[in-house]
């Protein structure tokens, strides 16, 4: 059976870019991008996959999540988060950019429901986040290489209760093709380089790792979207 440890360096240096880019580089454009601002065609098809992926993740959630804990690891701008504390959710959201967590946490006032979520800018894998009945990682390791990604979740598994939801970018040739072109966003916002993962592999490696033989594979699903190509994959405790 394979073990996999995270590189604590690699992801140092992961977590570095993401914050530098989200806080300094495109705050203002993923502000936009996740409200209901005009954008561009390229980033209206980012908006509209990013929508479809949210609504397909709380799906695999109870209807009613009074009583349960969520870490949003990886919250951004905050829309998951507030969905779940509707639903009864106490939510943790974490992100590594301070500027995200403002503008979420003022959506969260506007929406009524900030007593019931914990904003915090720092590392979603930190332990003293203490213990959740679910966690998310919605598009927060898809800059990651696969064996991050399962060492990460398999740091994160311990304390999870009941289920782990995240996404990564599929090996696709069309994904491939627009990364090579560099035509996600323009040059000056481009974020950091997504890493395309074979799920199969991924499947197959995770299937392999001790630390998350308390877990099955569940529910698997694909949303595209023009630009957006996001894949999410369902733990759920045995």
């Amino acid at each position: 059976m394979a073990s996999h440890a995270l590189s604590d360096t690699r992801y140092e240096a992961k977590k570095a870019d993401l914050t530098t880019y989200f806080d300094s580089t495109a705050a203002a454009q993923w502000e936009a991008l996740t409200s209901d601002a005009p954008v561009g065609r390229i980033r209206a098809t980012v908006r509209a996959g990013r929508d479809r992926m949210r609504a397909l993740l709380l799906s695999l959630l109870p209807d009613e999540l009074t009583g349960t804990s969520l870490l949003d690891a990886g919250c951004g701008t905050g829309a998951l988060a507030i969905e779940a504390a509707q639903r009864g959710a106490a939510v943790t959201a974490i992100d590594v950019s301070p500027r995200l967590i403002e503008v979420a946490h003022d959506r969260a006032l506007k929406a009524g429901v900030a007593n019931r979520i914990e904003y915090l800018a720092g590392d979603m894998l930190d332990p003293e986040l203490g213990e959740f009945t679910h966690a998310i990682f919605m598009d927060s390791l898809i800059h990651y290489e696969r064996d991050d990604i399962v060492a990460a979740l398999a740091r994160l598994a311990p304390r999870i209760e009941r289920s782990i939801l995240f996404t990564i970018a599929p090996r696709t040739r069309l994904l491939a093709a627009m990364h090579a072109a560099g035509q996600l966003f323009p040059r000056g916002n481009r974020s950091p380089a997504l890493s395309p993962i074979a799920p199969d592999r991924l499947a197959q490696a995770i299937a392999r790792t001790p630390q998350l033989g308390d877990w099955r594979q569940g529910h698997c699903e694909r949303v595209a979207s023009g630009f957006y190509a996001s894949q999410m994959q369902e733990l759920v405790r045995r």
